[in-house]
């Protein structure tokens, strides 16, 4: 028997990638509106409780209203907004997190997709706070670039075209200056980290693709580089969508997993000064969003985990 999914907010960024996964999936039956009636109310709700699954392309308050709308209905929701990430009645759906993960994921009625950036963070992160290498109390800083795709419509195109307001020709723009991101909470519960880490958001002229890379200070730290190593290879060693990637190459693009739902990671250190730069390379849009939402959704279901995803 197939699985029948609404996705609300199908016309976004998200909405159209997740679209793109799921098309053509004998496992997936889509519940689609007529373009008149996307924005109906009535209708809008009809198909969110009628969904054994409805993924939530919306933003914080249009996520909040869907849930709302489908009350107590049976249906079991994948919300992609930033409304439900920090919520302890959500399940976090970041299936590689930590043991059990994916086991709640699959038994949970609410699942909140994790952020783009937090994914990239948290991969580096949370397997060496777990081990006890990186104390929870430690001051981390996150340095990040994201494919402008990540900004939605009305970055793209400020990006893409130069009549469209606040247009920019620039090749790299930083931004959350104020270091009030709305991803530093998530990145802090998630991470089990005393402090919130420092936040340094960019966007770079690249339609998709993004780097998370987190330096470290050796001295600071539980174990020596060996042991890193190994708590990111034991963490992800059952993952075929996380792979740690032993090479280190002189450079890393910012496109290099662009177009896939994985996420690759690299340890670059530095013996005589007791230097490290972890570094996490995914596609905003993939393993940061649509392809996470897809990932979530097989588990859920009961269908192999990997489905749909270009890995």
């Amino acid at each position: 028997m197939s699985v029948s999914v609404f996705v609300d907010g199908a016309a976004g960024t998200t909405g159209l990638e997740i679209g793109e996964r799921l098309a053509g999936r004998a496992d997936i039956a889509l519940i689609t509106l007529p373009e008149e009636r996307r924005k109906d109310p009535q209708a809008r709700t009809d198909a969110l409780k009628s969904a054994d699954v409805a993924i939530l392309c919306l933003h914080d308050d249009a996520a909040r209203e869907a849930v709302a709308l489908i009350g107590d209905a049976p249906t079991r929701v994948i919300d992609a907004s930033t409304a439900h990430r920090t919520d302890p009645a959500w399940t976090y759906g970041f299936p590689e997190l930590d043991v059990g993960q994916r086991e709640a994921i699959a038994t949970a009625q609410r699942v909140s997709n994790p952020g783009c950036y937090p994914t990239g963070f948290l991969a580096l992160v949370r397997p060496l706070v777990s081990a006890g290498i990186v104390p929870a109390y430690l001051p981390l800083s996150v340095n990040a670039v994201s494919g402008y795709s990540g900004g939605g419509k009305s970055l793209i195109a400020r990006f893409e075209d130069q009549a469209a307001a606040g247009a920019t020709a620039t090749g790299l723009r930083l931004y959350g200056l104020g270091l009030g991101h709305k991803h530093v909470p998530e990145m802090q519960t998630h991470g089990g980290l005393e402090l919130p880490p420092i936040f340094l958001p960019a966007v770079a002229r690249t339609y998709r693709g993004m780097t998370v890379e987190v330096p470290l200070h050796l001295m600071t730290l539980n174990g020596g580089i060996d042991d890193i190593r190994e708590a990111l290879h034991d963490a992800y060693a059952d993952s075929d969508v996380v792979r740690v990637i032993d090479e280190t190459p002189d450079e890393l693009l910012i496109e290099r997993c662009a177009g896939s739902d994985r996420l690759e990671i690299f340890v670059y250190s530095e013996p005589k000064t007791g230097q490290v730069r972890l570094v996490a390379l995914l596609d905003n849009l993939g393993k940061g969003a649509a392809g996470a939402a897809v990932q979530n959704l097989n588990l859920m279901a009961g269908l192999k985990e990997t489905a749909g995803l270009r890995l």
